[in-house]
């Protein structure tokens, strides 16, 4: 497994000592108060824009390092769509880590075989080209490729096994029900504006609870933790969504999901002073994916900002300016 360039990347997403240093262990009453103040402001912030959508909308912020969480529909479910393949990708580097199977290892893609009279619950699978399991994660989080997918889904021994990662890890609000194929097969059948559908579903704290995981190392070995992030920070899909919404330059590790009525993106940003700031965006409604993808961005830049601005002198610049 080649980590140079991986665990370079894992770098610049890890904690500054000496800033986290400075925070005092435990804070005063006014600094808790100034904090409570900045995410209820950036929270009503992040809900008027949300209220403009003409579906449903979540949204999850956590500052991992410096405290500090702001939820819009937190504990409701949303379609995940193509977010759901960094739990298949974590599940599998589990496996590598365990010595089933090798980063370098070779393995199918799986591709969906064409239905002909009444569909089945399941959508049929055929192996197609054979490539190692690094290429296929590569495909699967850059490009957001179903067949790669669906190739290392087969791999962790079916989407169950990638439930049960989940559940071992504490990280409850998600799940996967379908195969790539089959989600794609059905997309549409359900209004997701209208209709809470559970199935291959996540609420944005859920997911927040599984970036934080994957971030914190508490779920994954340092090295799989650098391939994962490594693999997030070249995603080229929905650059439309958080990438828009963030200064030129700034590191982000993001998987975006995208369906009929559903405009996701999910990731872990790096704020200026080496913080780090998970978010969750899950965007369902009748206006298209581009008008999603501007409501994802202004949302992306409201909660940056906010999260930027550091607590001074028991005041923080983003509440005294409401």
């Amino acid at each position: 497994m080649k980590f140079r360039t991986a665990r370079i990347i894992a770098a610049l997403f890890t904690a500054v000592p000496a800033l986290v240093a400075t925070v005092p262990a435990v804070q005063s009453r006014t600094q808790n108060s100034v904090l409570d103040q900045r995410d209820q402001y950036i929270q009503q912030q992040i809900a008027a824009i949300a209220a403009e959508g003409r579906g449903r909308i979540g949204v999850a912020a956590m500052d991992l390092d410096g405290g500090g969480q702001v939820f819009v529909n937190g504990d409701m479910p949303f379609p995940m769509a193509s977010t759901a393949k960094i739990a298949v990708a974590a599940t599998f580097l589990e496996q590598v880590e365990k010595g089933t199977y090798r980063l370098d290892q070779q393995f199918p893609m799986m591709l969906r075989v064409r239905e002909t009279g009444q569909l089945g619950p399941v959508a049929p699978l055929r192996e197609g080209t054979v490539m190692t399991a690094q290429s296929l994660m590569e495909l699967m989080i850059t490009r957001s490729h179903n067949e790669a997918t669906d190739g290392l889904i087969n791999v962790v021994g079916g989407y169950e096994n990638v439930n049960r990662w989940l559940t071992r890890n504490g990280i409850t609000g998600q799940r996967l029900d379908h195969t790539m194929a089959t989600l794609v097969r059905d997309d549409g059948k359900v209004d997701p504006a209208r209709v809470i559908d559970t199935r291959t579903s996540s609420t944005p704290r859920a997911m927040i609870a599984l970036l934080a995981a994957i971030d914190r190392g508490g779920v994954l070995s340092p090295e799989s933790r650098a391939v994962l992030l490594d693999t997030m920070t070249r995603t080229s899909t929905g650059k439309t969504r958080i990438r828009a919404g963030l200064p030129e330059g700034t590191l982000v590790a993001h998987k975006t999901g995208t369906l009929w009525g559903v405009t996701d993106d999910v990731g872990i940003v790096r704020l200026p002073d080496g913080r780090h700031l998970a978010v969750a965006f899950f965007v369902t409604g009748p206006e298209g994916h581009a008008a999603h993808a501007k409501l994802i961005a202004r949302m992306m830049r409201t909660i940056y900002d906010g999260y930027s601005q550091p607590v001074m002198n028991g005041t923080q610049d983003i509440v005294r300016r409401r």
